[in-house]
């Protein structure tokens, strides 16, 4: 199915996001710079497997929602933290290479191992093939990518409680919806 696509992330704490705006200087060095930081969960666009298929976007949506939630209706809320800079110096897709925060969180795993299981995975990228992070910069020297991970790789971590999920919409780069967690 040809269609708009959707992804699924957990928000980043105000803390992650300074410490990116930080980083900024250092990231001009990459030709595309991500302003919006968040930590992919789950992709959504086409190939899911028991999905209707849906004539416009927003019957798209609110199928994937309607699918989503009793998947996680039994979810608490998970810990997750920040604990360095790394790099992927030959990403499966898009332009090389991609800095990012790496992310340690058990829950985040199970969150997407239960998604997998209901909608499939996206070849090369997800289930066995998942890695959480929350991309800060892509398309630059690999040099660059690597001094950075060298002096910086290792920070202060940043943890924080995911309490919800947000549906995400990239053609328009905005949250369409909300899966809180219950507590």
């Amino acid at each position: 199915m040809i269609g708009r696509r959707y992804s699924l992330n957990a928000p980043v704490p105000g803390e992650a996001k300074r410490l990116a705006a930080g980083l900024l200087p250092r990231l001009t060095a990459f030709e595309r710079v991500r302003e919006d930081h968040t930590l992919l969960v789950k992709r959504f666009g086409g190939g899911e497997k028991n999905m209707e298929r849906a004539s416009d976007a927003s019957h798209r949506l609110a199928t994937l929602r309607k699918r989503v939630r009793p998947v996680l209706e039994d979810v608490p809320p998970f810990e997750a933290r920040i604990t360095g800079i790394d790099c992927f110096e030959r990403p499966t897709r898009g332009s090389d290479p991609v800095l990012y925060f790496a992310i340690e969180s058990p829950g985040i795993y199970r969150v997407h191992q239960r998604l997998v299981e209901e909608f499939g995975a996206v070849a090369d990228l997800e289930g066995k093939d998942y890695t959480p992070h929350v991309t800060l910069a892509r398309d630059g020297s690999l040099e660059t990518a690597r001094d950075l991970v060298s002096e910086m790789g290792e920070i202060d971590p940043i943890e924080w409680t995911v309490s919800e999920l947000r549906f995400y919409d990239p053609r328009y780069r905005e949250t369409v919806g909300r899966v809180p967690l219950p507590a």
